[in-house]
């Protein structure tokens, strides 16, 4: 289903992979944030300040590898299916700020995030559109 060629684990690897780094990089960006003791207003100082704070550290390093594993996912399948199907990291970002930052996700964003999910389902059961010949791999 949407694969450039017949490299279906890697490409459900990939999946599984940004789909892990993206919200959890974004769950340890904003502890780190919410954490931090001073107010970042327009001066650079408190920004790199903030940069030694291992929590947004670690959520930046975590979003730069979500970025990296969603190019190769690119590479390897179509953007059709990687789109809808990342979106679903939305639902895992409502879950992780709800229990890990006590966030208030009130019933319209749940109804948001099931709309997402509903997305996904039906892109993920639609068939393959197109086709790539082997040689322009």
């Amino acid at each position: 289903m949407f694969f450039k060629s017949g490299h279906t684990a890697r490409t459900y690897r990939l999946l599984l992979l940004t789909l892990l780094l993206r919200p959890f990089g974004n769950l340890s960006l904003a502890w780190g944030m919410h954490h931090f003791p001073s107010l970042l207003a327009f001066a650079p100082l408190p920004y790199l300040q903030a940069l030694l704070n291992p929590f947004v550290a670690l959520g930046i390093g975590m979003l730069i590898l979500a970025l990296l594993t969603r190019m190769a996912l690119l590479s390897v399948a179509d953007l059709s299916f990687v789109l809808p199907l990342t979106a679903t990291g939305y639902i895992i970002s409502a879950l992780l700020g709800k229990v890990f930052l006590g966030e208030d996700v009130g019933s319209h964003q749940w109804l948001g995030t099931g709309m997402i999910f509903a997305g996904v389902v039906l892109v993920g059961s639609t068939p393959e559109k197109s086709v790539v010949p082997v040689d322009q791999l």
